[in-house]
């Protein structure tokens, strides 16, 4: 049971969960001023203004350089997982997502006229762009500097 108090005592891991949480809550703040209204949805759905998946690794990635040393192998294994997900998420997951808006446009057409199909469309923000992926980026780095400054 102890473990898990030193759980929470790791800096480096609270302040990484707190990048993606606070990513997470101006992705609802932006969605909410682009559509109008408030939609909670977009709090546990993939995708959209800022990447929490990369404010979360970079976060992560810049806490391990700042505690452990910019030279340390742990720092560079974060490095090397920040940038797989963050190109997962730019590159992968973009282009499934790219797919799947093609796949429900043509399932649309071709079943317009009284047929029945009886899937579900295919989710299709799946991914981010390159900028939402910067802007998580510097959100994380952002996040984890500001954190130094409180004792």
């Amino acid at each position: 049971m102890n473990d898990i108090g030193l759980i929470l005592d790791n800096r480096i891991l609270l302040v990484a969960i707190a990048a993606c949480l606070i990513a997470q809550v101006l992705k609802l703040i932006i969605d909410t001023i682009q559509n109008g209204k408030v939609s909670a949805k977009v709090l546990t759905t993939t995708g959209g203004m800022p990447s929490a998946h990369s404010a979360l690794v970079t976060a992560l990635a810049t806490g391990v350089g700042q505690s452990l040393g910019w030279k340390s192998a742990e720092f560079a294994i974060a490095v090397i997982f920040a940038i797989i997900v963050m190109y997962d998420a730019a590159g992968v997951r973009q282009a499934a997502g790219k797919q799947a808006r093609i796949l429900n446009q043509m399932v649309d057409e071709l079943f317009s006229e009284d047929h029945k199909f009886n899937e579900e469309k295919l989710k299709e923000l799946l991914g981010h762009t390159p900028v939402q992926v910067i802007a998580g980026s510097i959100l994380g780095i952002a996040i984890t500097w500001l954190s130094l400054q409180i004792p």
